[in-house]
């Protein structure tokens, strides 16, 4: 079998998905790539169990063929490969698989394919076509307030659905809870979906790479993005049931403070030098004082006191965080200035961006 296509496209299709190949000592084929051609067509499968990808490229090819290559390889092969405007050409030969540029040729042993799972198709009528850059604005917002632990899938997972006019993504590890809703052209009905954590960054990665529009199906344990005859991506759901997080939002607030972004950015780098083992820092809220200090104590380093200008009304309060759950949010947020909402030391702060009601960050305190 020969096969000749674009190296360009080849090229970012291959990095495209190989990342998703997964090392398996079980079932070594998990790290491979598989070719899949058929006359006029190629296409590379990448799966690791909990998500796969198909991508499909024009070819030229005189025969149909299936074979898998080790895609840490072939990556490394491309990758090294300048970027310029030619054509690739590939050919099977005895269980090798030659690749010939206009500038290098390599030859790379194939791996037996029989046990490349198939990768899920999603069967749903109903489905929702969205531009990418909004799906991957709306996992990346909330992604990083997901726990880490398996232990509780339901809290390893972004948790997508709809509401009123919008698409609603959020995530909390139990210590903090991030929301994201993104507002959508048309009415939509599609079910709810927990997404598992760690297939955030690949499913974002896929997505970006796209300027069309993509298709969203979910049926009852998956869900996948698809541009047809381009690209599709399919996730493992979780089974389970998300907290019901809108009864630990407070209803009111006793204190406020208003500030730049950017100025408590710096200030908690700041404080973070002298921060302890727990990265605790104290925020202390004082309105008559017109007060708004971030303190810091390391009884190894020694101590800080960072003052930020800010509008500060309300009652006087004095209250710890965990430092980085409070910086991680800042990702989320385009606007200049925020909001910190606080009902008393031992309930949850509530951040949200001054003019953007889409988003809204909420943190625990820490004990002291």
């Amino acid at each position: 079998m020969k096969l000749e296509l674009h190296f360009q496209e080849f090229k970012k299709m291959v990095m495209l998905v190989e990342r998703i190949a997964a090392k398996h000592m079980t079932l070594p084929v998990l790290s491979c790539l598989l070719f899949d051609v058929k006359k006029n067509q190629l296409t590379i499968k990448a799966t690791n169990l909990d998500v796969g990808a198909e991508v499909y490229l024009s070819a030229k090819s005189d025969g149909e063929e299936v074979f898998a290559i080790p895609a840490a390889t072939l990556s490394a092969f491309l990758g090294q490969m300048g970027d310029y405007d030619s054509f690739v050409n590939i050919e099977s030969s005895s269980g090798n698989i030659q690749i010939n540029t206009a500038k290098s040729k390599c030859t790379i042993k194939a791996v037996p394919y029989e046990d490349f799972p198939d990768i899920p198709k999603v069967s749903s009528e109903k489905k929702i076509s969205l531009p990418p850059e909004l799906i991957v604005r709306g996992l990346r917002s909330v992604w990083y307030s997901a726990s880490t632990s398996s232990v509780k899938p339901e809290f390893a997972s972004v948790y997508v659905y709809l509401k009123d006019d919008s698409l609603v993504f959020a995530a909390t590890d139990s210590f903090r809870l991030a929301e994201k809703k993104i507002r959508l052209p048309s009415r939509s009905d599609i079910p709810d979906i927990l997404i598992p954590f760690k297939n955030i960054t690949d499913i974002s990665r896929v997505l970006e790479s796209s300027q069309e529009s993509i298709e969203v199906s979910i049926s009852k344990n998956l869900i996948s993005f698809e541009i047809p005859h381009k690209v599709c991506i399919v996730s493992r759901a979780i089974d389970g049931v998300f907290p019901d997080y809108k009864q630990i939002i407070p209803k009111n607030y006793t204190t406020e403070v208003i500030a730049l972004k950017q100025d408590i950015q710096n200030s908690l780098k700041l404080s973070n030098v002298f921060s302890d083992k727990f990265n605790q820092v104290k925020f202390i809220i004082d309105p008559k004082a017109k007060l708004f200090e971030i303190q810091t104590k390391n009884s190894d380093v020694g101590e800080n006191k960072t003052s930020v200008d800010a509008a500060v009304s309300g009652e006087k309060i004095e209250v710890n965080f965990n430092y980085k759950y409070i910086a991680d949010c800042f990702q989320s947020i385009d606007s200049d200035s925020v909001s910190l909402q606080l009902s008393g030391s031992n309930k949850a702060m509530v951040i949200t961006p001054i003019g953007d009601k889409s988003f809204m960050y909420l943190v625990m305190p820490m004990n002291r």
